[in-house]
């Protein structure tokens, strides 16, 4: 999973709401992660971001995830989740920084499928 919502766990620094083109780095999320302690900074005004403090779930579906594989909708997830901040002005950082340092590591981790949650 890699999600735009700018999910980060208790034990990691939020992304960088000063940046001015946007924080374009990436957080790795353990898959066996308390959902409980998950924060989202991510620093666009353009949505209400209520729902997603209130249930992670929203834009970082775990829970969803794991009952999934628990049910055998999907056959195996992977050690780790991905999380980006998704308010960046500078589409061609991602597009040249982030992102090739996320591939490299769903490769090493033999993913087959990955799914996006934009925010």
């Amino acid at each position: 999973m890699i999600s735009s919502a700018a999910i980060v766990s208790a034990d990691q620094d939020p992304f960088d709401n000063f940046i001015r083109i946007g924080d374009t780095g990436i957080r790795e999320i353990p898959r066996d992660v308390d959902i409980t302690t998950l924060r989202e900074t991510h620093r666009s005004n353009a949505f209400d971001h209520t729902g997603i403090r209130q249930d992670p779930n929203l834009a970082f579906p775990v829970d969803r995830l794991r009952e999934m594989a628990e049910d055998g909708f999907v056959g195996s997830l992977n050690h780790r989740y991905f999380s980006i901040m998704g308010s960046v002005t500078a589409p061609d950082q991602l597009i040249q920084n982030t992102i090739p340092q996320v591939v490299p590591k769903l490769i090493d981790d033999q993913v087959d499928i990955a799914l996006l949650i934009p925010v």
